[in-house]
């Protein structure tokens, strides 16, 4: 380390590694926002710092990070270099998703695991879910078609996962099979995902885990506009995205906008065709301004989210299997005498008149102030989300489904200073959220308003080599609806919502006004063997209070194609999560293992509706009827990973991981009375075991540098162990998928990078496959087919290139 003043007022110097440059190094100042980010030449400056005592923290992926003190006094810049050395950094990265305030990996006992921006563009994806997935061994999605996932922790989701944006809870009618996640994928630039309960810091719909989705945050050069433009193009479906974000940074402030588009039509594979119904089309738009000042900052950001999207019925021709399209309604509608798709659909980029039209719109705040030596957190947001679900093809302007839900996010957090080395805080968050359906035919759900407020004490204290922390929380949640009447609307001749003692009118929804309470916490601790090695151990209480459809629910969704009953008894779900963990980020491998159990009380689930005879119950032609169950169950498996990379061979590593995970019904007389059909819980991943292989060629050749291949192998055992009462799940068959991909970074005369260049195949040999976790694979009218095959099968082969232009 060198540290010596020179006359041009700041913090200067080159950051090295091995005593070579090292380029895109992040050098900030402890207790502040400011910073840099070093250029090739492996230089950094931050200018205008006022007079005083600094900590500079010097940090790269893959190197030890190094704090160094300084001291700024006057009109003077302080030279300060340093060189960096390679190292188990991940450890060291600090997370701000499940803690009360910024901190290491290393010291958080909960399973925790993080994806940069770098990782996410390694994958080219139709959404940030499957990049997700993708990097994080236990989390799973359930899909329907290639734009929809809602994502699954270690066998678990919907209302369990929480999802974030910016720290801020994500709400937009999750509780849908077909609902996606309401985000732009290309502005993301990091992913915290806990793989467990986090309801101590979030509460009610934490139960499974969290996925925190941050976005960008303008941290470039001085007075200087900088941005990015990125696209890519999918041969399977014609996937066409692109996106434009900019950012400006001067004195205190920080400036970004973002605006994304995408289309695609009909995905493919060798069995089905074109699928008929399952483009999508997608608009974004995001801004944010941020002031850092020495009281802490200030920000406040927008999101606006459009997107029309197709959903399959899976009708089909029963000789042909060629897909079929709904023209009439009601007697008029022979399901199994439809006219076929038209030929000139299959491909096409219109959007067809039966889809769903999803807007969401967000503004929040995001505030720190220092008070001292303690910190107030504050955030604030706004949502709204509007869903219509257009089912009528006589009257195609006509949406079936048609609600607004308003959103309104807020969260308060102290740190106070530390006391005898505890470090604690103390919170309050929670949701004010009302529900109104608008000209629509069909009413799922009620109106309905909920407040929910939950309050939390966390502690944290380091002794020695061990890191304990933990807390308590207690939430409570008010659920209420007024009496829902329906009735006939004589100008269209669906249903309306109409006032009590209408003629013809009936009793939807009976009021309903409940308050559910909950107590949940967490211990846990950290032990570093060395300081690449350690030793982690959490136990945790999560809560859930019912969602809407599983205590309100009682009739169709549209777009999900089920008609949903609820039930207005059900109790808060609880589970118990005890996890163990080993890290070692070695000089040559990095090795992970992860074991989790989890007991759930008052399991809520989704369960087919039969009658007496064993068939089906059709309350709607053409839709399923599905009832929601509550009973015990129980969840365990185990993560592990094995990373290769030797420290000689530098441009070779080969990365392992596996994720295992049961689910097990604890309803013992359900289990009986079934023959044993309902022994397992539904959605259930199987066995998934995934291998990289990766060779970045040293050096450059030409323009190209940084030239990376990569080979993946994605295997998934069969899934036999099913919850197969009444049909609900059938057996799924093993497969595997063959990736491939190449990256390289080209440049301009002098080294200065002009653009990132992506080629990627997936399902490489177009394998036929149906997940488990795929709704489409139940998406079938008929016991039997001419070629054995049920349902619509997966994605097929698909070949995809991606820019990424910097400026």
């Amino acid at each position: 380390m060198s540290a010596t003043f020179a006359q041009s007022g700041g913090l200067a110097g080159v950051v090295t590694a091995g005593n070579r440059p090292l380029a895109y190094a992040t050098v900030t100042l402890a207790g502040t926002k400011l910073g840099a980010t070093t250029n090739q030449q492996g230089v950094y400056e931050i200018k205008n710092l006022p007079a005083g005592q600094y900590t500079a923290v010097f940090s790269s992926i893959g190197y030890y990070p190094e704090r160094v003190k300084a001291t700024i006094a006057g009109a003077t810049t302080v030279k300060l270099n340093a060189d960096l050395k390679e190292g188990s950094s991940k450890l060291n990265e600090v997370v701000v998703t499940g803690v009360s305030r910024a901190t290491e990996l290393r010291s958080n006992p909960v399973p925790i695991a993080v994806m940069t921006k770098a990782d996410i563009d390694q994958h080219v994806n139709n959404n940030i879910i499957d990049a997700v997935i993708k990097g994080v061994p236990g989390v799973t999605a359930v899909t329907t078609g290639p734009n929809i996932s809602k994502p699954f922790i270690r066998g678990l989701g919907y209302n369990r996962v929480l999802t974030l944006y910016d720290g801020i809870r994500q709400e937009g009618q999750q509780w849908g099979d077909e609902h996606g996640i309401e985000i732009d994928q290309y502005g993301i630039s990091r992913a915290e995902v806990i793989k467990g309960p986090a309801s101590l810091t979030y509460g009610s719909d934490a139960l499974a885990g969290v996925i925190n989705l941050i976005p960008y945050i303008p941290n470039g050069p001085e007075g200087k506009l900088k941005g990015d433009f990125a696209t890519d193009y999918h041969t399977n479906n014609g996937l066409f995205g692109s996106s434009l974000g900019l950012s400006y940074k001067k004195n205190d402030w920080k400036y970004a906008f973002r605006i994304t588009g995408k289309l695609a039509h009909n995905y493919q594979n060798k069995i089905d065709g074109p699928v008929y119904n399952s483009a999508f089309r997608e608009y974004i738009a995001s801004g944010m301004l941020r002031t850092d000042k020495k009281w802490g900052y200030s920000q406040l950001a927008a999101t606006i989210y459009n997107n029309q999207q197709e959903i399959p019925d899976g009708s089909r021709d029963s000789l042909t299997r060629k897909f079929t399209r709904q023209v009439a309604e009601g007697p008029n509608d022979n399901i199994k005498n439809r006219p076929f798709a038209p030929e000139d659909f299959l491909r096409s980029y219109r959007i067809t008149p039966l889809h769903q039209h999803i807007q969401h719109y967000r503004l929040y705040s995001k505030n720190e102030f220092k008070l001292g030596d303690g910190v107030l957190n504050a955030s604030f947001g706004g949502q709204q989300s509007v869903r219509r679900e257009y089912n009528h093809p006589t009257q195609p302007q006509q949406a079936g489904l048609y609600v607004t839900l308003n959103t309104l996010n807020y969260d308060l957090r102290y740190s106070p200073p530390l006391f005898a080395g505890f470090e604690t805080s103390v919170g309050v968050n929670g949701i004010y959220q009302t529900n109104r359906s608008k000209a629509a035919t069909d009413f799922p759900i009620p109106d309905y308003n909920l407040f929910d407020v939950g309050g939390f004490f966390f502690a944290k204290k380091s002794i020695g080599k061990a890191d304990i922390s933990g807390g308590i929380r207690y939430d409570t949640r008010n659920i209420h609806w007024d009496d829902f009447y329906v009735g006939p609307n004589a100008a269209n001749a669906f249903e309306q919502r109409v006032v009590a003692n209408t003629t013809g009118g009936r009793l939807q929804f009976p009021d309903f006004n409940h308050n559910y309470h909950g107590i949940s916490g967490s211990l846990g601790f950290t032990y570093n063997l060395t300081e690449r090695v350690l030793l982690k151990a959490n136990i945790a209480r999560g809560y859930r209070a019912p969602n809407i459809t599983e205590i309100g629910s009682n009739g169709l969704d549209p777009g999900a194609h089920i008609v949903y009953l609820g039930n207005r008894n059900f109790v808060p779900e609880f589970n118990l999560q005890e996890d163990i963990g080993f890290i070692a980020y070695l000089k040559d491998a990095d090795i992970t293992a992860e074991l989790f159990n989890n007991q759930v009380q008052n399991y809520i689930y989704q369960s087919r509706l039969d009658d007496a005879n064993g068939n089906p119950v059709v309350i709607v032609a053409g839709n399923s009827t599905y009832q929601y169950q509550q009973s015990k169950a129980r969840l365990y498996g185990a993560e592990f990973s094995f990373n290769l990379h030797p420290h000689n061979l530098k441009w070779f590593s080969l990365n392992n991981s596996l994720a295992y995970v049961v689910g097990l019904n604890q309803n013992d007389k359900l289990i009986a009375q079934s023959n044993g059909a309902a022994k397992y819980l539904p959605f259930i991943p199987p066995l998934h075991i995934r291998s990289v292989l990766a060779i970045k060629l040293q050096g450059t050749y030409g323009i190209f540098s940084k030239i990376t291949l990569r080979a993946e192998a994605d295997m998934y055992s069969a899934q036999n162990h099913f919850y197969s009462l009444n049909n609900t799940e059938t057996a799924t068959p093993g497969y595997t998928l063959i990736n491939t991909g190449i990256s390289t970074t080209v440049t301009r005369k002098g080294g200065k990078p002009l653009l990132e260049l992506f080629l990627q195949t997936d399902n490489l040999f177009d394998v036929a496959y149906q997940s488990n976790l795929n709704r489409l694979k139940y998406f079938e009218y008929y016991n039997s087919s001419p070629n054995g095959r049920l349902g619509i099968y997966n994605i097929g082969r698909n070949l995809s290139f991606k820019v990424i232009i910097p400026f």
